[in-house]
C-alpha cells in the first residue's frame, strides 16, 4: 500500500541538503535517516547549489535580475525589427500591392 504524499517544509529540505553537501554520510544513509528517497536528496541538494549564488547578491543585484530586460533593450529590438520591416518591405516591391497585405 502507497503511504499518502508528503509535503515538506523548506527548514527540512535545507536540513536534508546540507547534509547531503557536507559528504559525512553516503545518500542511502541520509535516506534511511531523513526517511526521504535518495533522488530527492540529490534533487534539493542541485538546488541548493544552483540557487546559493542569491544569498550574496546585493539589493541592486536582485532587483536587475527581476526587472526583466531594460527599457532601452526593448527599444532596440523595436528599432532593429522596424528596420527589417521596412527592408522586406522594400525588397519585395510590392509595398503597395494588395498580395503584400497577406
Amino acid at each position: 500500500m502507497r503511504r499518502p504524499r508528503r509535503n515538506h517544509s523548506a527548514k527540512f529540505k535545507s536540513r536534508v541538503a546540507l547534509a547531503a553537501l557536507k559528504g559525512e554520510k553516503t545518500l542511502v544513509e541520509l535516506s534511511e535517516q531523513f526517511d526521504v528517497h535518495a533522488n530527492q536528496i540529490t534533487d534539493w541538494k542541485t538546488q541548493l547549489l544552483n540557487s546559493v549564488e542569491g544569498v550574496f547578491l546585493t539589493k541592486a543585484e536582485r532587483r536587475e535580475l527581476d526587472s526583466g530586460p531594460s527599457v532601452k533593450d526593448l527599444q532596440a529590438k523595436i528599432g532593429q525589427l522596424t528596420m527589417e520591416n521596412d527592408f522586406l518591405a522594400g525588397a519585395l516591391g510590392r509595398s503597395h500591392d494588395a498580395s503584400a497585405k497577406r
